[in-house]
């Protein structure tokens, strides 16, 4: 397969496990988190599919098409590491949805990263809340959701909150 029948695929993947994330938290209450803005493609497809919902997003350093890009107050700019313990006293148990893409490419960094996220997704998640990311961030207690048609394991994973 070639480079870009994979990075059309990584895509079409990542457009549904959201879009499946979005129906799952539908009648939740909560904020949305946007773990990893890039390019912002991805946040700009949540504004859309979940109107009336406040997102917050994570950027180590942004570098966004300007308008995919959070005002001030639902940016949280720098590291994962402290950005997100700051947040965890802010919206512990508020949040309904998670979409973490985290993932550099780099095997070390992606596991000590994930393991990082993963120890705080359920304090920062409401009870049904859904994660959706690049990395396997399951913790104890997860519940491992299917993914949608089409998608295949490994390309992306779905957690819910008990």
């Amino acid at each position: 397969m070639s480079r870009l029948d994979s990075f059309i695929r990584r895509l079409q993947a990542q457009r549904a496990c959201l879009d499946a994330a979005v129906d799952l938290v539908g009648d939740l209450p909560g904020a949305v988190f946007e773990l990893g803005l890039g390019n912002g493609r991805t946040y700009d497809h949540l504004r859309e599919a979940c109107p009336g919902r406040e997102i917050f997003v994570f950027e180590r350093k942004v570098a966004a098409h300007p308008d995919c890009v959070p005002d001030v107050e639902h940016l949280f700019e720098g590291c994962i590491e402290e950005t997100l313990e700051a947040a965890a006293g802010r919206f512990g148990g508020r949040v309904a949805l998670i979409h973490a893409d985290l993932g550099s490419g780099r095997a070390d960094c992606d596991a000590a990263v994930s393991a990082f996220v993963a120890a705080r997704l359920p304090l920062l998640l409401t009870s049904g809340g859904v994660v959706v990311s690049d990395q396997d961030v399951g913790w104890s207690g997860a519940e491992p959701l299917a993914l949608p048609p089409g998608v295949r394991a490994g390309r992306y994973y779905l957690y819910r909150k008990a």
